[in-house]
């Protein structure tokens, strides 16, 4: 599929923004992440990897208008060259809630909006629990992830249910764990991690 931007136009384009380092760490875990489902998925990689990078390309102007997330990335993806079917794809992982009124009664129907939901929800998680391990990922197992997970507690803010969308693309829960710690591991140097 074609894109409009390469992966360092992308980044330049994010950082001309007033991005904070968390939000950007969250930007590359979520591609990482994309890219290594679309791996196992035998899928477009640069497709899926920039589905993740830029799920969230408006997040710095709206952030304190939250009902205005993911509808402004609309513009700002078509100033870029982007089509509908991407840009729909991007939008897809605000639909069903309600702090998003214009997109509320939107549904995921497709497999990369579905992995999309649940890789950009996971990765608050997985930064999380490294960072309660001294910031370590290398050594992070499945186990100890999915204890976290069942924890509603840890890390209350990620949503479990999205998280758990991945189960729509026919993945199980524990192998998207692995998958995901696994591309987070790769990038770790990027995103402050061990």
């Amino acid at each position: 599929m074609e894109l409009p931007i390469n992966r360092d136009e992308a980044l330049e384009f994010l950082k001309s923004m007033p991005q904070e380092k968390s939000d950007m760490n969250h930007y590359l875990e979520s591609e990482a992440i994309m890219r290594a489902l679309a791996e196992k998925f035998g899928e477009d990689v640069e497709y899926w990897g920039m589905v993740g990078l830029l799920h969230d390309i408006d997040w710095s102007l709206t952030k304190d208008d939250l009902g205005r997330h993911c509808v402004e990335a609309k513009g700002i993806l078509r100033e870029k060259g982007f089509d509908d079917e991407f840009i729909g794809i991007v939008q897809s992982h605000g639909c069903g809630l309600d702090i998003i009124p214009t997109l509320k009664e939107g549904k995921r129907t497709k497999k990369i909006e579905h992995a999309l939901v649940a890789a950009e929800s996971l990765t608050g998680l997985i930064y999380a629990y490294a960072l309660m391990r001294g910031g370590k990922i290398s050594d992070m197992k499945v186990k100890g992830l999915k204890k976290k997970f069942k924890s509603a507690a840890f890390a209350a803010n990620c949503n479990r249910e999205l998280i758990r969308e991945i189960e729509k693309t026919g993945l199980e829960l524990g192998e998207f764990f692995e998958i995901s710690i696994g591309a987070v591991d790769r990038i770790r140097d990027e995103v402050g991690l061990e």
